[in-house]
């Protein structure tokens, strides 16, 4: 008999359902539905702190994998957090997920879920829990695997906000900046510029120049070029701004809006093309999951339920190449796998004649 728990933590992405789905499906291939327990815990950590969950059955996770968002819920519990005991109540976060994991006697808990949440998978698998992870984002920022999923459905999606925005763009000869998700990383901006064909990209690992951008928008004027699209992750940053401490930043940025709002108005005082902002937001990380994030999630869901079959633990799913491999967590949690300026994506853009600006 295995008893496994479910959570998924953090921000939504397309693909959860399918994962949950792929573990629940190798166990119970293997096993017999009789020798799966299944639990799901709502609303992700919480669920496990607080002990909301329900018991769940293999049926539950059928007609799902086409299925985005998440059939448990999903919320932040900030791990700077996930430690501090309450002073007046003594109430222990930790304390009490371990507390709920040893009263439902679980052999695994599975947690899907992106870098903050691997910190705290990792600190509960130090505390002695059984725990295995699933790499989900769309921003594809966890150290360790190639890819996470969500990412691929979420690139497809700023493609085409790209794409839509283009046909205005020239109709109206105006210069769109396009914002695109991604605060502290630019993997999904640089993917979705690519494929879009931007004029530009602006990403959080590479500090840009405002006049390198108005010189960008002016060449493109010269030669008969009617719009210009640039592509600006939400955590895009001038060289300017690069130079500023953590605080200086928050403060500048809590009086001038967002990334686009920021540029969109440097630009005005530069350049005399009418410039707008699109800002696809959430959208990207909704709506159901695209064919490679079913395959994808659902293969990593089979990786995960052939480890706990095997009886090992303390380990997350990862695609290396093109196999799926076991990465220990405590190599995982507290790690981004950023944007290297010089890698082979952003060298290849540069050979399209994309600018980014630096």
């Amino acid at each position: 008999m295995k008893r496994i728990g479910f959570l998924t933590s953090g921000g939504d992405c397309q693909g959860l359902n399918p994962a949950m789905r792929g573990v629940t499906e190798t166990l119970c291939t293997a096993l017999g539905d009789k020798e799966v327990e299944l639990i799901g815990f709502e609303d992700g950590y919480k669920g496990l702190i607080y002990g909301r969950y329900r018991k769940m059955t293999r049926a539950d996770f059928s007609g799902i994998l086409n299925m985005g968002g998440t059939i448990l819920g999903t919320s932040r519990e900030p791990f700077k957090m996930i430690q501090v005991v309450d002073p007046e109540t003594g109430f222990d976060k930790v304390k009490e997920m371990v507390k709920t994991y040893n009263k439902l006697k679980l052999d695994c808990l599975v947690m899907l879920g992106g870098n903050g949440s691997h910190k705290t998978a990792n600190l509960l698998s130090q505390k002695g829990l059984n725990v295995v992870t699933l790499p989900k984002t769309i921003d594809n920022d966890i150290w360790g695997t190639d890819m996470t999923f969500g990412c691929h459905t979420a690139v497809e999606i700023a493609t085409e906000a790209i794409d839509r925005t283009r046909t205005t763009a020239a109709s109206h000869s105006r210069t769109f900046l396009v914002e695109i998700m991604g605060h502290k990383v630019g993997w999904l901006a640089l993917e979705a510029g690519i494929a879009g064909g931007a004029d530009a990209i602006l990403l959080p690992e590479i500090p840009y120049s405002v006049k390198k951008v108005a010189s960008l928008i002016k060449k493109n004027t010269k030669a008969g070029q009617k719009y210009s699209i640039i592509c600006v992750a939400e955590g895009a940053i001038t060289k300017e701004e690069a130079k500023m401490s953590k605080k200086e930043r928050a403060a500048y940025y809590a009086s001038t809006g967002t990334a686009s709002d920021r540029l969109a108005k440097a630009l005005s005082e530069l350049v005399p093309n009418e410039i707008r902002c699109v800002v696809p937001g959430h959208v990207q990380r909704g709506g159901n999951p695209c064919a490679y994030d079913r395959r994808f999630a659902s293969e990593l869901g089979a990786a995960a339920g052939r480890l706990i079959l095997e009886g090992k633990y303390g380990f997350m799913i990862a695609l290396r190449g093109s196999d799926l491999v076991p990465v220990p967590l405590e190599e995982v949690a507290g790690k981004l796998k950023l944007v290297p300026p010089d890698c082979a994506e952003v060298q290849y853009a540069k050979a399209l004649g994309i600018s980014f600006a630096d």
